[in-house]
């Protein structure tokens, strides 16, 4: 699958996954159309003068608007989903919006997919999914259900819905490591417990993973990459070595550790060199070249196999 003479839409467009998205496609390939939506004109206006081209277009829109959806996807060949609301603690003091956007809106783009006869749409999820206690990551599980589901209301249409999920994104807006630096000048960085675990991932390698799942995807497969996990003390001293830890507590919603394939899930899933596919339900006979996984197998940030150093983190974080 090439991205050469498609037109490709990109959703949340305009934050860190989307511009590196828009540049490595547009680097890379010849769409004949790329489409960043997305609903803060100032971050658009922004990426514009970085990010532009004859076949570079801005559509100003909300995933919680399906009519502006539906006009938006018209000619649309795929779609990638990266529009969401991520700040666990937004999210927890306002879960209701959460739902509209995490939720409503998947349900508002799968809908618009199909009437547009979109041919595939590729939803970004996260780690949190897998077995969330706090309003995100239970908003992207069932965002996760309703796009691999989405395909039975496309069994006579062309439309075809999988989901990407990973870890934590290095530098991301909202990440831990730009409040490390702000804080660093004080002598004192605030940790909420020394014990975290925290799978790993760049923007760069994002990127690279959605626009292969893309090119694997045949519908309702969740794509899992192998990451390596990183131990926030280990952080603390790559960005701050020399600085104090306020040790501020757990906040609402927030795990010691994550997961990112369950021991429920590990049933259906199937292992290649350097990425897991959780298999669609509906479709269990599919990828049967993978290698199943050992009973009671789970891809958890604790027990992983690689991790990163402090090394490996100065270098990322570099």
């Amino acid at each position: 699958m090439t991205l050469n003479d498609k037109v490709v839409l990109v959703t949340g467009g305009t934050g860190s996954f989307g511009r590196k998205f828009a540049k490595a496609v547009l680097a890379r390939y010849t769409p004949k159309k790329l489409i960043i939506f997305s609903r803060d004109e100032l971050k658009q206006f922004e990426m514009q003068r970085e990010i532009d081209g004859p076949n570079v277009r801005y559509f100003i829109g909300d995933v919680r608007d399906a009519d502006r959806l539906r006009r938006a996807m018209r000619g649309v060949d795929i779609v990638v989903h990266a529009a969401a609301m991520k700040q666990v603690p937004a999210c927890e003091y306002n879960p209701l919006e959460a739902v509209k956007t995490n939720v409503l809106g998947a349900a508002n783009i799968i809908e618009a997919a199909i009437d547009q006869g979109v041919a595939q749409v590729l939803a970004l999820s996260t780690d949190k999914a897998v077995s969330p206690v706090n309003i995100y990551g239970a908003t992207k599980l069932c965002a996760e259900k309703l796009f691999v589901q989405g395909n039975s209301y496309a069994v006579k249409r062309q439309t075809r819905f999988s989901c990407a999920r990973y870890g934590n994104v290095v530098g991301s807006r909202g990440s831990v490591i730009p409040l490390f630096l702000q804080q660093r000048p004080s002598g004192t960085v605030t940790v909420t417990d020394t014990r975290m675990t925290r799978f790993w991932i760049t923007l760069d390698q994002g990127v690279e993973f959605v626009i292969r799942s893309l090119e694997r995807m045949q519908g309702g497969e969740v794509f899992v990459p192998k990451i390596p996990s990183m131990r926030i003390s280990d952080l603390v001293t790559a960005v701050a070595p020399d600085c104090k830890v306020a040790v501020t507590g757990i906040r609402p919603g927030e795990k010691l550790h994550e997961v990112l394939v369950s021991e429920d899930e590990a049933r259906n899933t199937v292992e290649y060199d350097d990425f897991f596919v959780i298999k669609p339900l509906f479709r269990p006979g599919e990828w049967t070249d993978g290698r199943a996984l050992a009973d009671g197998y789970r891809f958890a940030s604790d027990t992983n196999t690689a991790w990163l150093t402090i090394d490996d983190l100065r270098g990322l974080i570099a």
